[in-house]
């Protein structure tokens, strides 16, 4: 935990004079993102208050905002807690990724389409897999997901799917298998990127839908077990 806490302090400049409760949420839902509060891991007012720099009223409102996106809890009498996500939840995270990413494909319109972010993200995955840091893949795979999304131009589908995102990284990291996890789907990010570039929209559609349907079924598989072998 000092570790974090010191990452953390790092990112009080970033509140700048005008700090608000969303700001902080806005850090920590990144921190939660990241893995530096793992799920199960208990908030300190205190220790994250003093690292930010930020009055309790103002932690306590951004937790209340994080515990409406549904990546804290409150425990009566035990404090705040980082979730745990039930096998449910990892079920609804699919399906709403289905719903929303595979309509953003499929209301794109004519080609061509601005896909430098895409394509970054892509990159971004095969560096990290050359180095062997499958954890950076993830990360990666996200940035991807999340530049699809952005395609849509739609702040009110950037920001549902923010928290989303969020949420879906709470499940990985109780998965705790970053490579079997995130290797397959280095190539099926590159089909679909390639599939975008040519102006297949409907091709990126189906591999998209293919790629989130086998994801399910791998994180669930494996999510099972380990919430099962952790109860």
């Amino acid at each position: 935990m000092a570790e974090q806490l010191k990452d953390l302090a790092d990112d009080r400049a970033l509140l700048g004079r005008t700090s608000t409760a969303e700001r902080v949420s806005d850090i920590l839902r990144s921190r939660i993102a990241e893995g530096y509060f793992p799920p199960g891991t208990r908030l300190s007012e205190d220790s994250i208050g003093g690292a930010l720099g930020v009055s309790r009223n103002t932690l306590r409102e951004a937790f209340r905002l994080l515990t409406h996106e549904r990546l804290l809890v409150h425990e009566l009498n035990r404090g705040v807690f980082v979730r745990v996500l039930t096998v449910e939840d990892v079920e609804d995270i699919y399906r709403t990724r289905r719903l929303v990413e595979c309509a953003v494909v499929r209301g794109l319109g004519e080609p061509p389409y601005g896909l430098d972010g895409l394509a970054g993200a892509v990159a971004e995955g095969r560096r990290a897999a050359r180095e062997g840091d499958w954890k950076g893949v993830g990360t990666a795979n996200i940035h991807f997901h999340r530049e699809l999304v952005a395609l849509a131009v739609s702040e009110r589908t950037a920001e549902l799917m923010r928290s989303v995102f969020a949420e879906l990284r709470l499940a990985f990291h109780v998965v705790d298998e970053p490579q079997r996890l995130h290797e397959p789907y280095i190539a099926r990010n590159i089909a679909i990127l390639e599939a975008l570039q040519a102006g297949e929209r409907s091709k990126a559609e189906r591999l998209l839908a293919g790629y989130l349907d086998d994801s399910l079924e791998r994180v669930v598989e494996v999510y099972r077990r380990r919430v099962g072998e952790d109860g």
